[in-house]
């Protein structure tokens, strides 16, 4: 007969750890099988979850968050699966980070970055539960940009008209989006340049010897010593000068020996050689008071003294003292500096706006704070055809002569352009093809608005047409948000 089996107290001890622990274990596995099957399950057709902003996030679990931003993560679709609505449903198949790629095979890569590519629904297509809660969300307005929805084919693709799209004011905090109201302004148009200081060619003169002779005296010695209205500048010897006067002399002894004898006819005669010897006086540089003076003193000089026309400036004196000089060599420059010229460089652009007498501040590093005012008074009409600017001419009073010739200058014009609608420079989004404002909608709901611009002035864009006063555009932050409207499909186009 067999002896029963005796379990001793330590085997007992083992064998309901045992259980316990085989209990524990198939508790366990049926909570992870429920879990799995519930709200947090992956479905069949979904190979990962990422950031539409981060595409490198990868997650598993449908309920995790990006990492980097914690912005919900949406379902990456696996290559076999054309999405839970079926492939008759989708549109076109397109890269989440460059919305500008439309393929049909949803195994291919974008060009552009091979990530996955992402379908794109039709209009009206159910779109699977997650698609769907995830567009009802936004079409809300309340979540935003948590769940981003896949991008849906809305209009045509020759319909460039943009629709509204959303960006949770949570999201919109969080990026830096700022906005400006559109209002109406005066405009004041400011043009700047740089321009060189001239002398004034109308009160220039240019000394040439018209005898030819030798220089007995210097009244100047050095460029840029300043000389008075008829000043005496140099003289020049010239033997045929004192011949010239001696027969000036004779003829007007002759004038008063028949005025004395009353003939007339001998009279006339002597009046027409008086008026030829001045001529000729004349063009040897004899100037009408010297004239004066010798037919009132009857004493000839054997030289010739040239004398300032104007207060100025002695620009160049080429000859020495004792020096012989030829007829037509070069002998000294005076230029009048009280009045100068600045010659300035305008973009083609800015050119129609200039007119002759308009109004010009001048202002020069030498003298900081320090303003010239100025005129236009010359518009050149020819360009240069290397740096597409034209030439102005600016008269500017120098009475101190602090402006001095080819010194560099700024040159600043204000003009009163009236008033009109103004949207702030940051609002704009230039895309060579439109420009864009981001309009608010209210409770975070946003408009791309394509809009006609006119003259920028200053830090504003005179506004044509496509915004109104009191309405409100973004002004920072708009990349990020253009990048929403294009993943949201509501900017179709650029």
């Amino acid at each position: 007969m067999k002896k029963p089996l005796l379990i001793t107290q330590p085997s007992r001890v083992r064998w309901a750890a045992l259980s316990l622990a085989l209990v524990t274990g198939l508790v366990a596995l049926f909570l992870t099988s429920c879990k799995k099957g519930g709200s947090d399950a992956k479905p069949a057709d979904v190979d990962y979850y990422t950031c539409t902003m981060h595409p490198s996030v990868k997650k598993q679990n449908p309920s995790d968050k990006c990492p980097i931003c914690s912005m919900d993560l949406t379902p990456v679709k696996k290559k076999d699966a054309a999405g839970s609505a079926g492939a008759s449903d989708v549109d076109y198949y397109t890269c989440i980070m460059h919305p500008s790629v439309k393929k049909q095979n949803p195994k291919d890569k974008c060009p552009i970055c091979s990530m996955d590519l992402t379908p794109v629904m039709k209009k009206g297509a159910p779109s699977g539960h997650d698609h769907g809660q995830m567009k009802s969300n936004m079409e809300s307005g309340k979540d935003g940009m948590k769940g981003m929805p896949v991008m849906e084919g809305g209009k045509k693709d020759g319909d460039e008209q943009p629709s509204e799209f959303a960006v949770s004011v949570e999201r919109q905090q969080q990026i830096g989006v700022t906005y400006a109201t559109i209002e109406k302004r005066p405009f004041t148009h400011s043009i700047r340049a740089v321009g060189m200081v001239a002398y004034d060619k109308k009160r220039h003169w240019d000394y040439v010897v018209r005898i030819e002779g030798y220089v007995k005296r210097l009244f100047v010695f050095s460029r840029g010593e300043l000389v008075e209205k008829d000043a005496p500048i140099l003289t020049i010897y010239r033997p045929e000068l004192l011949t010239t006067q001696n027969e000036f002399v004779d003829i007007l002894k002759m004038r008063d020996e028949a005025r004395a004898k009353n003939s007339k006819s001998v009279l006339d005669t002597t009046e027409r050689l008086v008026e030829s010897a001045k001529q000729r006086l004349r063009l040897w540089n004899i100037n009408d008071a010297q004239i004066e003076e010798l037919e009132k003193t009857r004493k000839p000089q054997e030289h010739l003294t040239l004398y300032s026309p104007f207060k100025g400036v002695v620009q160049d004196l080429a000859v020495d003292q004792g020096r012989r000089v030829m007829m037509g060599e070069h002998l000294v420059d005076v230029a009048d500096l009280s009045v100068v010229w600045v010659w300035a460089q305008f973009y083609q652009d800015e050119l129609p706006m200039l007119k002759k007498d308009l109004p010009v501040t001048v202002s020069i590093s030498s003298y900081p704070g320090e303003k010239f005012n100025g005129k236009i008074s010359v518009v050149d009409p020819f360009m240069n055809d290397a740096t597409r600017t034209g030439r102005v001419r600016i008269d500017v009073e120098n009475p101190d002569l602090k402006l001095r010739p080819d010194m560099y200058v700024d040159v600043e014009l204000r003009m009163d352009m009236g008033e009109g609608t103004a949207v702030p420079f940051p609002a704009v989004l230039p895309t060579g093809k439109h420009n864009i404002v981001f309009v608010d909608k209210g409770e975070g709901k946003l408009e791309p608005r394509f809009v006609e611009l006119g003259r920028k002035y200053g830090d504003f864009y005179e506004v044509r047409s496509g915004l109104k006063e009191t309405e409100r555009g973004v002004t920072s932050a708009n990349f990020l948000i253009d990048a929403e409207a294009k993943v949201q499909g509501a900017l179709k186009s650029w």
